[in-house]
């Protein structure tokens, strides 16, 4: 009979009220013309005395009181064992005006409470449904106990309204169990309880809800269910396929130590408080495609064993994975603030594809090719649309921001398109193993002159990692513009920070990125010239190699030293080095007078500094002349001073070698 039916039987006469035309809805009594309420005292006695455990009864409609049913409960019951024994037991549209107490009774037919009504307690722990348990459209005002009771076949609690506190604690489902569109608004628990065959909660609507350690052996279908004040899954066991496709979870969400032995499918479930599935075990495929958690989702140490995709999702609050393990290949994506990777094992290929995120990635162990690469538009679904972002409106921007690659074995690891500004390096091993793919960025030098009382400061611009930002800004007299706030930065400094770099610049090299690789070099060489570790005269090189021309790498540096050079051999040769005049040759000796051999001493004077103006146009242009010679290494052949001598010499020595550096620097810089 459908529950949504009107009774078609023979309605009781009695207790006939104006407003209810029908009167009682009650059956007969077989034989009599009244139901069992409102038999006469000595017809209810005959009809009593003549049952016996086991037989069949049919009540539908009839209005129970703590005694009436009492009285029918003690004619069945089994005087051998002491415990209720109906056959075919026929409740539906009864209505319990006092406590339905049905503990331990045995109901070795069909047990039909079709619409139902019970005004108070229900009791029926520990009892044996051998057959169909029927309660579709029941309403339970009051406690529902069903703890510890077995159902041998099939349970259906299709739209039944449970007011106030349901227990299915150790409840035991041996056929399929149906619970889809009930109202479950009190306490609901299903602690233990066990599903051999298929359940089914579509549409069902708990306002709090432990599944604790319950097993499901067959599917479990949650599909459009709606928890409202806490749902509890934890230690949950699902032998079959899980299905929570379009749940809402309107509270806290958990699923700890629950066990997905197969599909755990939560395709478009809306999680709108922390969703927490730590140390759950998923066995076959995750489904999470469009789900949405407004707040934190945490997969702390969980094991997806052969997941091949997880997401897309979005997830506004911080998507945990730590300790994560993941043992297949697999490709996430996700849509979050912030993913946290810290400790995941990774044991094949995987695709990590990331929108909005800040990534941890520290200490994460993997030995295959792992890949995390920021995705430039809104993923795509199988239907062809774009997967909605909006619980993201308030983020800064899609980009992907790394933020720790500490304790990493970077020999298998690929970066795309990703913020590398706030990432930690130190401590990564095979650093110079990382690809850098796309615009990968880093952080840079304070821009412009900074002023620390004198000489004032000017950083040009390169690459710097924070790691290096962090110490610049905690030393003493450090200028403004470093950024000190790098969470977990520690005490690293310059000795640590000289082979991150050393390695970085190994990795742009081998990426044939030579410009990038020139910035890490100058980060090398810079914690180089820091490092306590060095002696005197090492630093002092470095300091001048440095300063004339950036270790060079650094052309304008250079150049203006060659300049300032030049323009001093100008100035000291204008001064000192060139003559007065060029010395004339003169020849002197005595020609015999006989005739004979003649021999003449030729000798020139030294050339004097001049006494007059020395500063003169035509003295500048023999002094630019010379000073351009030297510059690529070649003599004038002008008459010089003494001075000018050594003033030259020391320009063919210098001026070059500055120029070098310029060349050099440029080289650098347009390298590919």
């Amino acid at each position: 009979m459908s529950t949504s039916e009107p009774p078609t039987w023979p309605h009781c006469a009695h207790g006939a009220d104006p407003a209810d035309p029908v009167g009682c809805r009650g059956i007969h009594v077989p034989g009599h013309t009244a139901c069992l309420a409102h038999l006469t005292d000595a017809d209810r006695d005959a009809y009593l005395t003549g049952l016996t455990p086991g037989d069949n009864i049919d009540h539908r409609g009839t209005t129970f009181t703590d005694s009436l049913l009492a009285s029918l409960l003690d004619a069945l019951r089994d005087p051998a064992i002491g415990i209720v024994r109906l056959g075919n037991a026929e409740f539906s549209w009864a209505t319990f005006e006092g406590r339905a107490l049905f503990g331990s009774a045995v109901f070795e037919d069909d047990a039909l409470f079709w619409s139902a009504k019970f005004k108070s307690v229900a009791a029926f722990e520990l009892a044996n449904f051998k057959g169909k348990a029927l309660f579709g459209s029941a309403a339970f005002g009051h406690i529902a106990r069903f703890q510890s009771a077995t159902f041998e076949e099939a349970a259906r609690f299709e739209s039944t309204t449970f007011e106030k506190a349901t227990i299915f604690s150790s409840a035991v489902f041996k056929g399929e169990a149906y619970f889809h569109s009930a109202n479950f608004k009190g306490m609901t628990r299903f602690w233990l309880a066990t599903f051999e065959s298929r359940a089914v909660f579509r549409w069902a609507t708990f306002e709090r809800v432990t599944f604790g350690l319950a097993t499901f052996k067959k599917s479990a279908n949650f599909g459009s269910v709606t928890f409202k004040s806490g749902a509890s899954f934890g230690k949950v066991t699902f032998e079959s396929n899980a299905t929570f496709g379009s749940a809402t979870f309107e509270s806290n969400a958990r699923f700890g130590s629950a066990i997905f032995k197969r599909i755990a499918a939560f395709e478009s479930a809306a999680f709108k408080k922390s969703a927490n599935f730590g140390f759950a075990t998923f066995e076959k495929s995750v489904w999470f495609g469009e789900a949405i958690f407004e707040e934190d989702a945490w997969f702390r140490s969980a094991t997806f064993a052969t997941a091949e995709h997880f997401g897309p999702l979005v997830c506004a609050g911080r998507m945990v994975l730590f300790g994560a393990v993941f043992g297949g290949p697999v490709t996430l994506s996700f849509a979050a603030r912030r993913l946290e990777c810290r400790r995941t094992r990774w044991s094949a290929t995987a695709e990590i594809r990331l929108r909005y995120a800040t990534v941890d990635f520290a200490h994460a162990v993997f030995e295959y090719p792992l890949t995390i690469a920021a995705e430039p538009d809104p993923f795509v679904l199988t239907d062809g649309s774009e997967l909605a972002e909006s619980g993201l409106a308030g983020a800064p921007g899609p980009g992907v921001r790394v933020v720790s690659l500490r304790g990493v074995d970077a020999a298998h690891l690929v970066l795309a398109d990703v913020d590398l500004s706030v990432c930690l390096f130190a401590g990564t091993v095979h650093l110079d193993q990382l690809r850098l793919e796309g615009a990968c960025t880093f952080d840079t030098a304070p821009s412009s002159v900074r002023w620390r009382r004198w000489p004032p400061v000017r950083f040009t611009e390169r690459r710097v990692l924070a790691e290096e930002h962090h110490w610049r800004a905690t030393q003493p007299g450090a200028v403004r513009g470093w950024n000190v706030a790098v969470l977990g930065a520690g005490r690293v400094g310059p000795l640590q920070l000289a082979p991150v770099y050393r390695a970085l610049r190994k990795a742009f090299e081998d990426g044939k990125h030579e410009p990038g690789a020139a910035d890490f070099y100058y980060g090398e060489m810079e914690m180089r010239r820091h490092a306590g570790d060095i002696p005197r005269t090492e630093r002092g090189l470095l300091t001048a190699y440095w300063a004339l021309s950036g270790y060079g790498l650094r052309a304008s540096r250079a150049l203006a030293w060659l300049a300032a050079a030049m323009l001093s051999t100008i100035v000291l040769l204008m001064a000192f080095g060139l003559a007065q005049d060029t010395p004339k040759q003169t020849a002197t000796g005595t020609v015999p007078a006989g005739g004979g051999k003649v021999t003449f001493e030729i000798d020139k004077d030294d050339p004097q500094n001049p006494a007059g103006d020395r500063f003169t146009g035509e003295r500048f242009e023999k002094a630019l002349n010379i000073t351009l010679n030297s510059v690529v290494f070649r003599s004038s052949g002008q008459d010089l001073t003494t001075a000018g001598t050594y003033i030259e010499m020391t320009s063919r020595l210098t001026e070059p070698v500055l120029l070098g550096l310029a060349v050099l620097a440029v080289r650098n810089r347009v390298k590919r």
